[in-house]
Order: C-alpha cells, then structure tokens, then sequence
C-alpha cells in the first residue's frame, strides 16, 4: 500500500531545492520507498496473506493486492519544480498571503447553498 511521507531533511521554511536536496531526499529515498512496498506486496502475494486487502464485503482481496502490487511497482518521485510549488504554497499560507477558509465554514455555506435549492 502507497501512503503518504513528508518531504524529510529539507528546511521547511524553504521554498527551493537544490538538486542535491531533490536527488537524495526526493528521488533516492522515494525510489527505495517504492521497492519496499513492491516487496510488501509481492511477499502478500507469495504468503496468500491478502485477506487484509479487502475493503468492502464485495471485494476479491486476491485482486485488490494484485492491483497494489501492479501499482506500487509505478513511479512514484515528483518533479523538482512540482515539489518547490507545493513548498511555496506552504510558505504563503504560513505568511498570510493566502487565506485559509476553515473546513467548518465551507461545510456550512455548502448546507446553506443546498437548503435554498
């Protein structure tokens, strides 16, 4: 299974990654993530411990952990600049540049736009 991991040993207050930064920490360490959750799930597979990939009572737990598996084994590691995007939308949130809308709000002005249809 995929999760997501946050983007370690980069200085969060950092909006740009050098390509030492990007090679090691993004796509060395990402690319080894993704080889241990092709194993996982290729052991899963081996072992016919695939009951735990059933999510639904519908669901063929054999074929969901194939689907991961075929899954886990595509790449993973984000371009350089997508990853600095991400960091400077992070940056203008924490300086003010951006509003951030508390998900309370959104859901009630949602409940309202709904009631006057």
């Amino acid at each position: 299974m995929t999760y997501s991991k946050l983007l370690l040993g980069t200085d969060t207050k950092k909006t740009k990654l050098s390509w030492f930064e990007y090679i090691i920490f993004s796509c060395f360490k990402q690319g080894w993530y993704n080889c241990w959750y092709s194993f996982q799930n290729w052991k899963d597979l081996v072992l016919n411990n695939y009951q735990e990939y059933a999510l639904l009572k519908d669901d063929d737990p054999l074929e969901l952990c194939i689907l991961n598996f075929w899954d886990s084994l595509e790449d993973e590691i984000y371009p350089k600049k997508f990853l600095e995007s991400l960091l400077q939308m992070v940056d203008d949130i924490a300086t003010g540049k951006e509003e951030v809308i508390p998900m309370n709000d959104v859901m009630e002005n949602l409940k309202k736009w709904c009631e006057e249809e």
